[in-house]
């Protein structure tokens, strides 16, 4: 593969006028504090090498990036019996509506609104405490992103406690619908830990590397999941990864994506990079504004959209 270091200072460069643009999620307390100004770009290609620029190893709150970790997770332990509680289809509507989850009989519609992770969060916790679920997750992001620094920052979490409410309603009304098993509040405990996980651009890459590289890491060996369930895992963060904005999304870049309200994105090429953008600042659907055009640059410039050149 070409050296992309170029390409990743081409967008840099070319977005500087723009950092700040966008509204940072202040409804989390702690995220409101975070520089609006502030851009990381890393490009962990399937050989394990890395191009980054910007704020790049600069942690912040991965959000909602974390389902991508505890979906697979979950497959891990129950395989496709997770689609018993949750669905597979696009939302539409917004990440954390109430309305869409009373017409469906309380489930969820995809694994990566906030509705269907904190279903999938009490999978995980089947079996355990909240703190060994909490645990197992932190593991198994260190395990993917082969760096035992990966820490929860704990204020965000708090922060996050504090004010879900919306969540909490959420899982209540799972509760009564018998999609959730165990306590609400220990539920969301593991929820708002997970949420709450802090990662660097070029953490975020490594660890979505795995997705890029048919359920193999390239750079430590481990077999992560089987080529199929990569595949199926690619195929619900392009459809639903960017909430009701995941089809523009598909639009404008082409590439399986997470994103999340700290302002981070993973995005995946198969068979090609997992590549990981930080810019706090957020559009009207909660995703990153500035991130999203890096994403769309460098899919224009490398042709990895997997719509085709």
């Amino acid at each position: 593969m070409t050296d992309l270091q170029p390409v990743v200072d081409e967008i840099y460069e070319a977005l500087k006028p723009r950092l700040g643009e966008g509204r940072v999620a202040d409804y989390i307390p702690q995220l409101a504090h975070v520089d609006p100004k502030k851009f990381g770009m890393a490009v962990v290609d399937v050989e394990g090498r890395v191009f980054r620029a910007g704020d790049s190893d600069e942690p912040f709150s991965i959000q909602s990036i974390s389902k991508v970790f505890t979906l697979t997770l979950a497959l891990g332990k129950h395989g496709e019996a997770i689609w018993n509680r949750v669905g597979r289809e696009p939302s539409g509507s917004s990440f954390n509506s109430i309305v869409q989850l009373e017409h469906e009989g309380g489930k969820p519609r995809n694994p990566f609104i906030n509705a269907g992770a904190i279903a999938v969060s009490d999978l995980i916790l089947a079996g355990h405490t909240p703190r060994e679920a909490i645990g197992e997750i932190v593991r198994f992001v260190r395990f993917l992103a082969d760096d035992e620094t990966i820490a929860i920052d704990p204020a965000v979490a708090r922060s996050e406690q504090a004010t879900g409410f919306r969540n909490f309603a959420l899982a209540n009304f799972m509760r009564s619908f018998g999609i959730l098993t165990h306590p609400v509040e220990h539920v969301l405990g593991v929820y708002f830990h997970q949420c709450a996980i802090a990662m660097t651009c070029t953490q975020l890459a490594r660890s979505g590397l795995f997705l890029a590289a048919a359920g193999h890491n390239p750079i430590t060996g481990h077999l992560v999941v089987s080529k199929q369930r990569a595949r199926r895992i690619n195929a619900l963060m392009l459809t639903c990864g960017h909430y009701d904005g995941s089809g523009d999304f598909a639009y404008r870049v082409g590439l399986p994506g997470k994103s999340g309200v700290g302002g981070g994105i993973l995005a995946v090429a198969p068979g090609k990079a997992s590549v990981a953008v930080w810019a706090p600042g957020l559009n009207e659907n909660g995703n990153s504004l500035v991130g999203s055009l890096a994403l769309e640059m460098l899919a224009n410039r490398t042709g990895w959209s997997v719509f085709g050149q």
